[in-house]
């Protein structure tokens, strides 16, 4: 009798779990098969912007909306550029490119960035929201970059100040200038490195960088002014074509006894004379 109440029980128990109502999927999940993944070319770097990748590995076709990108260590969030539309066939993915907000260094180096993303499929339309991997480690990298950046500049004007270009054979002159603007920290302008397009006459490569030492600390500081003699480090032509971190120097810098560093980035019309001069010397163009 015991027996036969028990199996009653058992049963009764399995029906009613079968009677349970089917878990309902989470609305701010992706879709099923749509992946997302954040990354950063090189030609991002100068703009600051990130691309994050979607890619579609269902059997159906997704319509891609708005795109954000959600992280403690920028003020806001990071947008999409473009605002259009992207439709994903089965199999597809695309890179929607989005501009970074400006830095918040009171966050720390570490932190988890999520993804929202608007999308339509099978006729249903949402948003998702979820945590987004890197490609590759960049965000942590690039948040102590521009935190290094944002306290030198709370000190000092940093910039280019004017280029002289020079017939082949003979090094260009690049001008920086940097001018105190507060006491704010103590500031060392350690040197500057080349870049895949442009090097330094005279340049070690096993020292790392063009030595600066222009030093900013104490009381009374003045400004100073260097002129980098500038040289093609490479003279074939597509070089040139292709060039998209050709005219972005890491600037090396010692903010209150911290190393760091950071890009300094030659502006449009800058690119622009600076890459002329190198066809011109590399005998390929004309200046």
């Amino acid at each position: 009798m015991r027996a036969w109440r028990a199996a009653a029980a058992a049963a009764a128990v399995l029906v009613l779990a079968g009677c349970a109502a089917p878990t309902e999927p989470d609305p701010d999940a992706l879709p099923a098969g749509v992946t997302v993944s954040l990354t950063q070319q090189r030609s991002d770097v100068a703009e600051r912007q990130a691309q994050v990748r979607v890619s579609n590995g269902s059997d159906a076709v997704v319509t891609v909306g708005a795109v954000s990108v959600s992280d403690p260590r920028w003020t806001g969030p990071a947008t999409r550029v473009v605002q259009r539309r992207s439709t994903l066939a089965p199999g597809a993915e695309v890179n929607v490119r989005v501009q970074l907000a400006p830095v918040q260094c009171a966050a720390g180096g570490e932190a988890t960035a999520v993804v929202s993303l608007e999308y339509e499929m099978d006729g249903r339309a949402g948003t998702a929201v979820a945590p987004v991997e890197e490609v590759f480690p960049f965000l942590a990298a690039l948040h102590e970059r521009e935190c290094v950046e944002q306290r030198a500049r709370q000190t000092a004007a940093i910039g280019f100040a004017g280029f002289t270009p020079s017939e082949a054979g003979a090094p260009a002159s690049l001008e920086l200038a940097i001018s105190p603007v507060s006491e704010a920290h103590d500031l060392v302008v350690v040197g500057i490195r080349e870049t895949n397009l442009l090097t330094f006459e005279g340049y070690d490569p096993a020292a790392g960088s063009y030595p600066l030492g222009i030093d900013l600390t104490g009381m009374g500081r003045s400004g100073a002014a260097a002129s980098l003699p500038l040289i093609p480090a490479r003279c074939d032509s597509h070089a040139v074509q292709e060039d998209k971190r050709g005219t972005v120097f890491g600037l090396l810098v010692e903010v209150d006894g911290v190393a760091g560093r950071f890009d300094l980035v030659a502006d449009p019309e800058l690119r622009g004379r600076i890459l002329s001069w190198v066809a011109h010397w590399c005998g390929y163009g004309s200046r």
